[in-house]
């Protein structure tokens, strides 16, 4: 019966390691027009993960910087992929229409949009809860930076103090290297 039960476990844990870790990629979210997406789409590619907010004193810094960003960078080797968020200062209270309307219209955003999320707490949704647990950081105000490597490992995060500008080459150089990979790869 020990051995029986010494077996079975063995398998498992077999099993268990056998199994890809779970990365960023691996979910799937609601993009901001009510579709289901899953974030696989992305693999291969270098994401800035970003909970936005359209009343935020880091709006407008942090939206044109981020549009930039996507513009120099994006989209075949690099997106911005923006979660809107209403739990820090209600300052994201609008619906995901009027969302996107307003960074469309006033930022001409064109990277990826998600539906309205929570961050944190008991009913964060689990890729945030996934950044934050593999990160160490946890939102404390809107306009947090997760960066994530093409293989779905979160590599860096920084509060919205830290501006776009600042963390630009941390990701110029992961962009970089996934382009000499690729290249090597041919």
């Amino acid at each position: 019966m020990v051995a029986a039960l010494v077996a079975a476990w063995l398998l498992l844990a077999a099993a268990a390691c056998a199994q890809r870790e779970q990365d960023f990629y691996d979910f799937k979210v609601v993009n901001i027009r009510g579709k289901l997406v899953s974030l696989e789409k992305y693999r291969g590619s270098v994401s800035l993960v970003v909970n936005v907010a359209s009343e935020c004193g880091f709006t407008d810094q942090h939206y044109r910087a981020l549009q930039q960003l996507q513009r120099d960078l994006g989209p075949h080797h690099f997106n911005v992929l923006a979660f809107p968020c209403n739990q820090f200062g209600q300052q994201e209270p609008d619906s995901n229409k009027e969302i996107e309307s307003f960074a469309r219209r006033t930022y001409s955003v064109s990277f990826p949009m998600f539906s309205k999320i929570a961050v944190i707490g008991t009913g964060a949704h689990p890729a945030f809860k996934y950044l934050t647990q593999t990160s160490g950081k946890e939102p404390t105000w809107n306009f947090w930076k997760y960066l994530v490597a093409p293989d779905g490992k979160v590599v860096g995060a920084w509060d919205p103090t830290v501006s776009v500008e600042e963390i630009r080459p941390h990701i110029t150089e992961l962009v970089r290297k996934l382009i000499l990979k690729k290249r090597e790869d041919l």
